[in-house]
């Protein structure tokens, strides 16, 4: 019995030993066909080299996609940036330029989608932008007016502030935008609202504001003009007039185009006036205890008539206007604003004239006046009436406005 199973159990095990030697020829065999296969592979495939690789980087660094409000993939070479920069500093301020515009389209997008998600419709000018492409200005001139400055806004426009279709003409051939600018009342839609939406259907002339009217909010106001400017118009300059100024736009125009080439550049009539302590005066400043001891006075800030800054320093305004802090006179925060900045302040007297006779005096010179008014009344004194006059005596005339080189 025991003989049997030991016979029975000697037969499998040679049966497992066959099957085991299949099983490593079949091994030997799969090897050796996956090592032929391999040398075949081997022979039709190889590292890509170090140059194609480069090659492929350098390609993909040149260019840039920035995603804007349509979507659509932008696309810069920096070799066009750099194209005619033929020093060190040149390619710097090239550089600087080209980061500058993408910061403006960058501000320009945030606008958008911040009228989207406010359920806000666009504004005409910003939907045409988006449309067809941000064409090129000079500078963008606005006025600031208020409800109840319907007199003076009609006594610029039948002064130094082209209509109709020569304001257009304005815009085409000189790359200029005049807009009177403007929020709402508190009472949105009431009846001082209406009387705007009826005066801009005559004259078209409106920059509406999403801000709601009030002289203690005049630095608010800046702060969003600046911010809306910047993200309606891609423009060299910025500049905010007051209704009661007379301006000359032509050499306004020609002053500022000597100043492109500066990427940061706050042009206007410099001044350091005392910190006013003393509660009910004119110009008081709450806040007097950050400017040190009393009788000190403010830091260097351009005097709020009429000032002008370079496209950078709106863009900075933009994309910081929520975080910029607001001090009682909007001049002052202006000035504020750009305190640890790398900006260039510019002094410019020609653009706080006096009125007649002082800024006639200087037209017969030679030295026409950007802007003219009365430092006593801080614009032009009864201005709705007098403006005529000054714009007669030391206006520019029109034909210097249309043949000026700009």
């Amino acid at each position: 019995m025991s003989f049997k199973r030991a016979s029975g159990g000697s037969g499998r095990g040679g049966e497992l030993s066959a099957r085991v030697m299949v099983s490593k020829k079949w091994t030997f065999m799969l090897c050796l066909g996956s090592f032929c296969v391999g040398l075949l592979f081997t022979n039709s495939w190889r590292m890509p080299e170090a140059k194609d690789l480069i090659r492929k980087t350098e390609t993909e660094d040149n260019k840039l996609n920035l995603v804007t409000g349509d979507c659509n993939p932008r696309m810069i070479d920096e070799k066009k940036v750099l194209s005619h920069a033929t020093n060190p500093q040149e390619v710097v301020h090239s550089l600087d330029k080209t980061i500058s515009d993408l910061e403006m389209e960058l501000a320009a997008a945030r606008a958008a989608q911040e009228s989207i998600l406010s359920c806000a419709p666009l504004s005409e000018t910003l939907k045409a932008t988006e449309s067809g492409g941000r064409r090129k200005y000079l500078m963008v001139i606005g006025i600031n007016t208020a409800f109840s400055s319907r007199r003076r806004r009609d006594s610029v426009r039948a002064t130094w502030m082209p209509q109709g279709e020569k304001r257009k003409k304005l815009e085409e051939e000189k790359g200029i935008i005049v807009r009177f600018v403007i929020g709402h009342s508190a009472t949105s839609g009431g009846i001082l609202d209406k009387a705007i939406e009826a005066e801009h259907r005559k004259h078209g002339d409106f920059m509406r504001l999403d801000h709601v009217e009030g002289y203690l909010e005049l630095s608010a106001k800046t702060k969003i003009y600046f911010a809306t400017a910047v993200s309606m118009w891609d423009a060299d300059f910025y500049i905010k007039v007051d209704d009661d100024v007379h301006v000359n736009i032509a050499t306004l125009g020609t002053t500022l185009a000597k100043h492109r080439s500066k990427p940061r550049v706050y042009i206007g009539c410099m001044k350091s006036g005392p910190v006013l302590a003393q509660k009910g005066v004119r110009y008081h400043e709450p806040e007097y205890w950050k400017f040190g001891e009393e009788g000190n006075k403010y830091f260097r800030h351009a005097t709020g008539q009429l000032y002008a800054i370079s496209k950078d320093l709106a863009n900075y305004i933009s994309m910081n206007q929520h975080v910029l802090h607001k001090y009682a006179n909007e001049d002052v925060s202006l000035g504020s604003w750009f305190i640890g900045l790398d900006v260039e302040h510019i002094d410019d007297r020609k653009l706080c004239c006096g009125t007649p006779p002082d800024c006639e005096w200087k037209a017969q010179a030679g030295n026409i006046c950007v802007a003219s008014f009365d430092w006593t009344c801080s614009g032009i004194c009864n201005s709705a009436e007098r403006i005529k006059e000054v714009h007669r005596r030391c206006g520019e005339g029109e034909k210097t406005l249309w043949s000026a080189v700009l």
